[in-house]
């Protein structure tokens, strides 16, 4: 028999088998076909193909080669493969049997289809050895891998298994794949009521199972070559689309009910995710994958059905994988990519990509999942965040810039937690529910609530798993508890008895070894190490948290708890393995550091010591009991096997005096395994040749001594010469191959001491190999030694799949292995076989995925009643191990109880930092530390040395000061060496650029970080806080802090005016266009054309016949147009009367002005209700939505900013103002100080004090620094530092302030107006004009110098007063300026309270508006779509009736043709005819014609008609009733003496009659079908109709509730005392709720309005009165028109008959001057007859040649006559000579000659023929003188060709 795993590697199925024919399960399984049939050919099959060499001998007695391998295993080795294909015949009865429909009622039989475990044939195996009890694990990272088939069944893959897993029960059912290889995907049909199956393996099969009977239903084969990727049914469920894995990936559509491939393609080069159909349109479909996305459509061509696919173009974007995609309804795709962004796909392009707010992608990573529910958008992301999206956005999403990035925001979405990455999610179908369950590729299952109500329910984690693969798996030696750890960073426990998981810890590091500490340690089994990948091993203990002390208030209990009890971290990389001594002293860690730590359990887990190996460790064994010592047996991946001794426990020794950990006198064997594979398979090569010799020596033998019996010594040559013939060249045997790369060691075991099994992988894979230690030599170099096993075992199908990991049960009777493809093989053993002898019979069977499903970990529970497994593709299985005593029902685990203090006991202190150091390299740095303290104690000492010196300098320097100028050394005296100050003022330097370099990367930030804040914080701002100081008073004025305009006041959605026009639109307005555009063209060409002709024709000279023809064309055209005039102007005069009569109102005509005066009365009459009363209906122009309510919000934010921008602008004039005033007062201060220099101090006014620039009226000057600014502010930090005084940091905080604001104002002049620099050069003239004092004594002055002085003083008095009135005057100024602005500011600030209060109110309703607008939205849509529909059915009524009419037009021209038909025959048959009568019956008869009837694929049937005589019409007369009843009707047969002309017409009207009549009949066919169809869609108006106006109720239902919630907002509005007016007992009352707030101005406009109504009611009914009398008025003319209007028709009339005798049409008779047709073919006779008198003219010129020619040949003719007569009489004398020569010369000639004779003949009829041809002549020319004549061919002799040549 065969494995189930076992193929060839040529892909083809194939299966070995064993010399007894028997064919293998899988084979089985393959080649069944749809309808069951008896296997007894496959068996035939089996028996006949087997391949040559497959007979082999069975040796009793086992030969070894080198103590190596046996006969039996090379029997196994070369054992043939057998072929799985079934003969011819029944092969194609196979297909035959497909090709018939299958019928609905038909299932296959699961425990045919299903894959069972393999046993080695003859033993005693049984198949039910292992049965899977449960599976704990999940394939969290498999795509699609959860589906639902109802509410409470999930279904997944597990491995091989399909899993149902009842969400509530937690129950588990499991359906197995049927190849054995693995499953690829599963799906599930829209109905939920069959699930799809496609597998894995070489040309798997689609399986589809009906649900619940999970029966197999369907098999779809041959889809793929190697796997399924992905399946998905169409919305109908009738057809199903898979797509293949590598390496075809090919897309096939499937007719799944009769398992037949519809199409089929390849879908891509690179792997293809996912494939569907679009839910609108299933002849689309899409499928995306690898770095692509690709659009499908399946349509006809000239070959038939194709699937055409588009590859999707990025373009400008990013090329990216995508996972996660969507169809709209219109046929565009929206897919995710791997940044998180949307794409949106239209034609085959990226239209736009979508992304959130500032470029923020829509998830922080991929998008797995797209879908639309309820026209909603749903992404899932790797992020954990479920994002809901407005699907009308993102379908009318386009771009708007050249980036091609569309900005949207989430309507809502969910956090499912932390550390969760989604990977896909499906509808729960509960009913009022929007629950969903989440697959988490972290591994779990949630599930969650998308409703986004006030009762949405948090996220559930139904079930949590591993993510990934699982490490490594421990069972407790004490009862049914197991645990596994893995690189998801937990370590779950399990009571795989029970069937549930206990409890887990999380850590920061994944898990990579585990072993549950033995019971040695802890007697409990409650201990568990764990080993991880950044080299820390941690202890926990497992314990019932039920036995410890229950405080009030303590959460839930679980069944078990995890505690860390002590932790440790001997390895700097991943630990891989973890082991306890035989007695449980020593633990043993080994890691991929290549290094095996060793620790003393019994002292807390003190470390020992560490040894390095030559590779990364893969495994750890100790030595069993059986050995006489302990050794560690170590195996390294590259090949090293080591085995160290029981390590030395050095005892009391200070573990500070250690420096390293490592033991380097410890006696370590090693075994280097070299591979010995290719001497294994050459020596079978060399057993197999020997025994073929053998054989053949012994055929040979058999043959010579036959030929020798039989021929004698003859026989002996002749088997000499076959021998010769028969020689062949033998072939050379296989060469010894060693891989480069050493095979990696996988696992191994204990067989003996200083022996060894153990298994590797790669090249050297198909063995287990039994080594043996050399002896321990120290001297010896592991890498050169070269070590080979003394023993193999050969495993049957490992070549390429190897154990990845074996254990035993406890007896070692059974050999539990882990193969690579996620198998299971158990080898039965004998008891104490360590050769492993019986390594025979074994049972195989597949549990986990064939690709990835590796079995990492196996392990026995410790009464050998259960097996785990675990798997690199995250399943864990649990099996029931084949035993005689059944397992009890509800076999539970027991938790250990917790330690007596266990909760008291402190945690230790986890190790987190993957960075932490190990514990070697922790010694290593205390040793390290400890050399640098000493080190640092030497630098101390030197720097104190050092530092004494230099005190030593500077006494002597000071020393030097005190000395004399004249002694004084100077400063490079004391200088030893110039060159080292040079040195040192370079290193400084170089030192300082170092550090700015140093400091480069941090100045970079700081800018960085203050340019952000300014884009934050100081960008934004539109102006930034003014505040205006008064100079005298206290008052102040402060703008406002204005930032740039909100999004609202930007944001305005697009009207339905506003939006672009559509395609059809466009194409409609650039279609007429561009016709237009091309008639005009078309136009001007042909104007050209005509032109150019016109010129051609003009300079040429015209015939009197051309000319003719013009004047007929000519006069024709006048008539025509003449009589064109005549039409348009009567044309003219019926639009006149038509518009006239148009004009003309109805009876019941009303005049739109007075409906809208009516409507506006309706509008503004009656009594309304409040908005707040439950019956208010809200009219159209009134209803609010979120849209307008943004616009309004805006429309306020836009006024509030102008308002705000202008007070600031005013605030800004006024600071400006300031600014100029102080510089005047500046100039004023300084001019009055120079006049006060001149003036005596008795007469000084005090000088006013010149106002201050406050900091905070120029904030612009607070990010203007300089160096000095910089300075001061550091000194006064280190001041602030240093004191740590608040007081010195105000202070710190003020000197930079005022410093930089004096440094500015100096150096920037930008607020320094021009009338201050003319103030100041004014000033400066000024003081030009004070004398200047000289220095030098002056002489007393002269009167005239006093009184000019005193003038001056005078002067400067009077300047000295203005200046000091002026200063005073500005600063009034600027103060009344500065108040009456702050006044409207004030009013300002109230204003905008209010706007801020209005601005809440609005954006109140507005998010109520913005939950209320998507139900209104689907509302307004079904009103919408309603309405459509009523009118669409109304316009196919209307239709419907138009075509009725039209119908009933045709009806009544038909039998207005019948009665014409009839009144013409009675004319034509005449009054008196006697034969009336039956030429009427004739006519009226009725014959039942039959037409042709036309069926496909037939020949047309021939016409039938059958005649009956049927009763007369109505129409008959009486006489048609006369002659004899008798008498036998025959209308085939015209009567003797009647007219045929009128029977042959009689039967051609009865044709035409009868073609009217079922023309009559086919038309009221179709009138009675119209009529049937407008009743339907009479009635379906009426529904529609029912529906719209329940829609709109539904609508003002809601637009009511919408505007009750409205009336729920608060408003506030602020009012004064005197504005209530509703007060009791001159008080307020408490209760405001019945009060209304109305305007005063209002109020008084509905007052005043009261007397405009009672004026416009007055004037209305003297209106009334008026227009009545008007209307009687009118009333009288009518009549008197109508009278006048019969009077001139009559006088018309009468004038008709007199003048044409009748009444005449005079439009007709107006249009019926000329006949155009008549006169064209006028014209055209008239052409014709010039053509024919030229050709006349032609042919007359023609005979007059012809006469020519025909005289000249009668004179020529006349000519020969005359020679003729000329030779005949010269005949006649010659003959008369002769007759006298003869008569003279005698008797000799006597009687005439008979040449003579001969030639008289001759010339007789040549006469005869020419008077003939002459006669000839005569006829034709007499022929041609007459008009009209025939012209013959002339006569011609028969003998004329044979006259001779000479006459």
């Amino acid at each position: 028999m065969k494995e189930p795993d076992d193929q060839d590697t040529d892909g083809e199925k194939s299966g070995r088998s064993k010399s007894d024919g028997k064919h293998s399960l899988r084979s089985k399984s393959e080649s069944r076909s749809p309808v069951k049939e008896d296997n007894k050919f496959l068996e035939d099959a089996t028996d006949k193909t087997l391949t040559e060499g497959e007979e082999s001998e069975e040796d009793s007695d086992e030969e070894h080669l080198e103590g190596s391998l046996s006969t039996y295993q090379y029997e196994d080795l070369q054992s043939t493969t057998v072929s799985q294909q079934p003969p011819a015949p029944a092969v194609e009865e196979a297909e035959e049997e497909v090709k018939k429909k299958i019928s609905e009622s038909f299932f296959y039989d699961y425990m045919e289809l299903a894959s069972m475990p393999f046993v080695t044939q003859d033993s005693d195996i049984p198949l039910d050895l292992l049965t899977l009890v449960h599976s704990f694990g999940y394939d969290c990272r498999k795509r699609a891998n959860l589906q639902l088939l109802d509410d409470s069944i999930a279904v997944y893959i597990a491995g091989n298994q399909v899993i149902f897993l009842h969400l509530k029960t937690k129950e588990q059912v499991y359906l197995r794949s049927s190849s054995g290889e693995g499953i690829g995907i599963i799906g599930v049909h829209p109905h939920k009521t069959y699930f799809t199956v496609a597998e894995k393996g070489s040309f798997p099969n689609i399986i589809i199972y009906e649900f619940p009977s999970l029966r197999p239903y369907r098999i779809l084969r041959d889809g793929t070559e190697k796997g399924y990727a992905y399946v998905d049914f169409n919305y109908s469920g009738t057809l199903l689309a898979s797509v293949g894995s590598n390496p075809d990936y090919t897309l096939t559509i499937w007719n799944w009910k009769e398992e037949q491939p519809i199409l089929r393609t390849k879908a891509f080069s690179q792997e293809v995710f996912k494939v569907t159909f679009n839910p609108d349109n299933e002849e689309q479909l899409t499928t995306s994958g690898s770095g692509h996305i690709k659009f499908w459509e399946m349509a006809f061509t000239f070959t038939g059905l194709k699937l055409q696919g588009s590859l999707g173009r990025f373009g400008k974007t990013t090329t990216t994988d995508i996972e996660g995609y969507m169809e709209l309804p219109d046929g565009k795709v929206l897919s995710g990519s791997e940044w998180g962004n949307m794409l949106l796909w239209e034609s085959g392009l990226i239209k736009v990509e979508l992304c959130r707010g500032t470029s923020k992608s829509c998830h922080n990573g991929p998008i797995n999942q797209i879908m639309l529910y309820e026209g909603e958008v749903i992404t899932v992301g790797s992020d954990g965040f479920v994002r809901i999206w407005d699907f009308e956005t993102i379908d009318t999403a386009d771009i708007i810039d050249e980036t091609g990035l569309l900005e949207i925001e989430p309507i809502n979405e969910l956090q499912v937690d932390k550390n969760v990455k989604l990977f896909s999610m499906i509808k729960m179908s509960e009913t009022g529910n929007n629950f969903w369950l989440a697959q988490d590729a972290n591994g779990a299952i949630w599930k969650l609530d998308l409703s986004f109500s006030n009762i949405t329910q948090d996220p559930e984690c139904l079930f949590s798993f591993h993510s990934g693969a699982i490490e490594a798996v421990a069972v407790s030696p004490l009862t049914y508890l197991m645990a596994t750890t893995a690189l998801d960073c937990s370590v779950r426990i399990y009571d795989f008895a029970s069937k549930i998981p206990l409890t887990q810890m999380k850590f920061k590091q994944g898990g990579t070894a585990l072993v549950w500490v033995p019971r040695m340690v802890s007697y409990t089994g409650a201990q568990i190490i764990v080993g991880f990948e950044d080299g820390v091993v941690r202890l926990l203990e497992l314990y019932d948290p039920k036995g410890l002390t229950v405080f009030a208030g303590r959460k839930k209990i679980l069944d078990a708890d995890i505690q860390l009890k002590q932790v440790f971290k001997p390895h700097t990389a991943c630990v891989t393995a973890l082991a306890y001594e035989r007695d449980g002293e020593i633990l043993a860690t080994g890691s991929k550091d290549q290094t095996v730590f060793f620790f003393e359990v019994e002292n807390d887990y003190k470390p020992i010591g560490y040894i390095n190996t030559p590779g990364p460790v893969c495994q750890l064994t100790w030595s069993p009991f059986s050995h006489p010592e302990s050794t560690l047996l170590i195996f390294c991946e590259n090949g090293y096997i080591l085995e160290a001794p029981f390590p030395t426990i050095q005892q009391e020794v200070d573990d500070r005096d250690v420096i390293s950990y490592e033991i380097k006198d410890m006696c370590i064997k090693c075994f280097h395994f070299s591979s010995v594979k290719s001497k294994i398979l050459r020596l079978i090569e060399i057993e197999k040749r020997e025994k073929q010799k053998k054989l053949k020596e012994k055929i040979r033998e058999e043959r010579r001594n036959k030929l020798a019996a039989e021929m004698g010594e003859d026989g002996e040559k002749e088997f000499q010469k076959e021998e010769e013939e028969d020689e062949e060249e033998e072939e050379p045997l296989p060469e010894i191959f060693i891989p480069l790369t050493p095979s990696r060691i996988l696992c191994g075991f204990y067989s003996e001491p200083g022996k060894f099994w153990v298994s590797l992988g790669d090249y050297d894979s198909g063995f287990l190999y039994h080594c043996e230690f050399p002896p321990c030599d120290e001297s010896n170099n592991f890498e050169e030694q070269k070590d080979e096993p003394f023993d193999v075992r050969y495993l049957e199908n490992t070549d390429d799949n190897p154990i990845q990991t074996i254990t035993f049960n406890i007896n070692k009777i059974m050999m539990f292995c882990g193969m690579k493809n996620g198998a299971i093989r158990v080898y039965v053993l004998n008891e104490n076989d360590p050769s492993l002898t019986s390594l025979v019979n074994y049972w195989h069977f597949n549990m986990h995925d064939n690709n990835y499903g590796c079995i990492k970990s196996i392990a026995s529970s410790f009464d050998d009643r259960f097996l785990v497994t675990t798997g690199g593709d995250g399943n864990i299985f649990v099996f029931n191990i084949f035993s005689e005593f059944m397992l009890r029902k509800g076999i539970k685990a027991k938790v250990p109880s917790p330690r007596f203090g266990i909760e008291t006991e402190p945690i230790p202190e986890d190790i987190e930092d993957p960075k932490a150091y190990s514990i070697e390299n922790a010694r290593r740095k205390r040793e390290h530390d400890k050399l640098m303290k000493e080190v640092e104690e030497i630098k101390a000492r030197k720097r104190e040395q050092i530092k004494a010196l230099r005190n030593e300098f500077c006494k002597l320097l000071k020393m030097n000061e005190e000395l004399p100028k004249h002694m004084q050394f100077k400063r490079t005296d004391f200088d030893v060496d110039s060159r080292i100050r040079d040195e040192i003022n370079r290193k400084t330097a170089f030192k300082i650029q170092q550090v700015e370099k140093e400091l480069a990367w941090e100045k970079e930030k700081h800018e960085l970080g203050l340019m952000k804040l300014k884009n934050r914080f100081r960008d934004p701002l539109e102006s930034d806080t003014i505040v205006v100081h008064a100079i005298q008073s206290d008052h102040k004025i402060t703008s406002y802090r204005l930032v740039q305009p909100s999004k609202y006041s930007k944001f305005r959605r697009a009207s339905q005016s506003e939006r672009r026009p559509s395609k059809l639109d466009r194409f409609e307005k650039e279609g007429t266009g561009r016709k237009d555009s091309q008639r005009d063209a078309g136009e001007s060409v042909t104007a050209q054309e005509e032109s150019i002709i016109e010129k051609g024709k003009k300079f040429r000279p015209k015939t009197l016949s051309e000319i003719m023809v013009k004047n007929q064309i000519e006069k024709t055209r006048k008539l025509i147009l003449k009589a064109e005039r005549a039409q348009l102007k009567i044309q003219q005069r019926k639009k006149e009367w038509e518009e006239l009569y148009k004009s003309k109102p109805d009876d019941d005509f009303e005049d739109p002005k007075d409906l809208q005066a009516i409507k506006e009365a309706q509008v503004c009459m009656g009594d309304f209700n409040l908005k707040t009363a439950p019956d208010y209906k809200i009219p159209e122009h009134m209803r609010i939505n979120a849209a307008k309510k943004e616009e309004e919000l805006g429309h306020l934010d836009s006024l509030v900013h102008g308002k705000k921008r202008h007070m600031n602008k005013c605030i800004l004039s006024l600071r400006d103002l300031k600014v100029a005033v102080v510089e005047e007062i500046q100039c004023l201060v300084q001019e009055l100080k120079n006049i006060q220099s001149t003036l005596h101090v008795s007469k000084h006014i005090p000088i006013p004090k010149i106002p201050q620039i406050h900091p905070e009226e120029v904030p612009e000057k607070r990010f203007q620094y300089d160096e000095e600014t910089l300075l001061n502010f550091e000194r006064q930090r280190m001041k602030s530092i240093d004191a740590k005084s608040p007081q010195v940091e105000q202070t710190g905080s003020g000197g930079p302030g005022g410093g930089f604001l004096k440094l500015s104002s100096g150096k920037n002049g930008d607020l320094t107006t021009r009338d201050s620099i003319s103030r100041s050069s004014r000033a400066s003239t000024l003081s030009l004009d004070i004398p200047k004092f000289m220095e030098f004594e002056k002489a007393e002055p002269t009167d005239v110098e006093l009184e000019i002085m005193k003038r001056d003083e005078i002067k400067h008095v009077y300047m000295q007063q203005y200046l000091v009135n002026r200063i005073k005057e500005l600063i009034v100024t600027f103060d009344a300026e500065l108040r009456l602005l702050r006044h409207q500011k004030l009013k300002l600030d109230i204003q905008m309270k209010l706007s801020d209060l209005h601005h809440v109110t609005l954006f109140q309703e507005m998010l109520l508006l913005k939950n209320f607008e998507k139900q209104e939205n689907i509302l307004q849509e079904r009103v919408n779509s309603l309405d459509k529909e009523e009118q669409y059915m109304q316009w196919k009524i209307n239709e419907t009736l138009k075509e009725m009419e039209e119908k009933k037009n045709e009806i009544a021209k038909l039998q207005e043709q019948e009665k014409a038909l009839y009144a013409g025959f009675q004319t034509a048959i005449g009054e008196n005819n006697k034969f009336a009568n039956f030429l009427m019956k004739v006519l009226k008869k009725k014959i039942k014609r039959v037409k042709k009837k036309e069926a496909e694929g037939d020949a047309d049937e021939d016409e039938e008609s059958e005649e009956s005589s049927e009763e007369e019409s109505s129409l008959e007369s009486d006489e048609d009733e006369s002659g004899s009843e008798d008498e036998v009707f025959d209308d085939s047969i015209c009567p003797s003496n009647c007219d045929v002309t009128l029977f042959e017409l009689a039967l051609q009207l009865r044709e035409k009659r009868l073609d009217i009549e079922e023309a009559l009949v086919e038309e009221k066919k179709i009138v009675d079908n119209l009529k049937k169809e407008y009743e339907t869609l009479s009635k379906k108006v009426k529904i529609v109709a029912a529906n719209l106006n329940a829609a709109e109720e539904a609508l003002e239902a809601y637009q009511r509730e919408k505007q009750q919630r409205l009336n729920e907002l608060l408003v506030v509005i602020p009012l004064k005392l005197h504005q209530i007016e509703y007060v009791v007992f001159g008080e307020i009352p408490s209760d405001l709720s019945g009060t209304l707030v109305f305007s005063n101005h209002a109020l008084r406009r509905l007052q005043e309005r009261i007397h405009e109504l009672q004026e416009e009611n007055a004037k209305q009914q003297k209106l009334n009165k008026e227009w009545r009398e008007r209307r009687k008025q009118l009333i009288r003319e009518k009549k008197e028109m109508t009278k006048a209007i019969q009077k001139m028709e009559e006088t018309v009339r009468q004038l008709m008959i007199s003048k044409f005798g009748r009444v005449v049409n005079l439009e007709a008779l107006q249009t019926l001057s000329v006949n155009t047709t008549l006169e064209e073919l006028k014209i055209r006779k008239l052409r014709k007859e010039l053509a024919n008198a030229k050709e006349m003219k032609m042919w007359e010129q023609k005979i007059a040649q012809m006469r020519w020619e025909l005289m000249m040949k009668t004179k020529e003719h006349t000519r020969k006559l005359y020679q003729m007569n000329d030779l005949c009489i010269e005949k006649k004398k010659l003959d008369s000579r002769l007759n006298t020569l003869q008569n003279q010369q005698g008797n000799a000639f006597q009687g005439p000659r008979e040449a003579d004779t001969v030639a008289r003949e001759e010339v007789t009829e040549l006469i005869q023929l020419q008077a003939e041809r002459i006669s000839a002549l005569k006829e034709e020319i007499a022929l041609l003188r007459r008009k009209g004549g025939l012209i013959l061919p002339p006569i011609q002799s028969p003998h004329e060709n044979e006259m001779p040549m000479d006459l």
